[in-house]
């Protein structure tokens, strides 16, 4: 069984992905960190984040066991990371590791931006988890402060927009959602709340 969850940042998607592996005893990828690690191996040697040559190389050598999300979730890595992301020969190599990870039995989760539209097509069910972007900036920030980092909320907001547009518009595996994805919006959900929910239609997904 493959489970794809999409979404934009800081909508819930990575969580519920953790959530819902766990609870089906399935492996989870959370491919976002992928392009986060490249990104914050360019930064940590200087190297600029559109030397798609260097990246690939960086990628080739990416073992996905080994990917510290403390360390990958810095916020400037997050920044990079969307620049990186709309690098095409990149994302072939990290969709090329990420279309393995999700085929090794006996299946797995996997959380991103583009799983059920490019990385899983055929995936068994598919979710597209979204929330307004007040919702997420205000996620976020309570995230970022409750880690010690200063936060303020029109910033982070700001930052989600520019970033969900870099997303949504790049011309390499656009975020969006896959026509036969279920839509879960989280906006005025708690976890536990959009938990259940993407429960119920995984389990539906399955018996139809």
């Amino acid at each position: 069984m493959i489970i794809a969850i999409d979404g934009p940042a800081a909508s819930g998607k990575g969580t519920l992905a953790r959530r819902i592996a766990e609870t089906y005893e399935l492996r989870h990828l959370d491919t976002g960190l992928t392009y986060r690690a490249v990104a914050a191996a360019l930064l940590a040697q200087g190297l600029p984040l559109g030397d798609e040559k260097i990246a690939i190389e960086i990628a080739r050598n990416l073992d996905l066991a080994k990917m510290d999300k403390a360390v990958l979730s810095a916020h400037e890595v997050g920044e990079a990371a969307s620049r990186v992301a709309v690098l095409g020969a990149l994302r072939e190599e990290l969709v090329r590791l990420q279309k393995d990870f999700a085929q090794t039995p006996p299946g797995a989760v996997l959380d991103g931006r583009d799983i059920g539209t490019v990385v899983c097509p055929d995936a068994s069910v598919k979710l597209f988890i979204t929330a307004s972007p007040e919702a997420r900036a205000r996620r976020r920030t309570a995230e970022m402060v409750s880690k010690g980092q200063e936060a303020e909320f029109s910033s982070v907001l700001d930052d989600l927009k520019r970033r969900d547009a870099r997303d949504s518009e790049r011309t390499v595996a656009p975020m969006k959602q896959a026509a036969d994805a279920h839509l879960l919006d989280t906006t005025e959900m708690d976890i536990e709340t959009a938990f259940q929910a993407a429960v119920d239609i995984i389990e539906t997904a399955r018996k139809s």
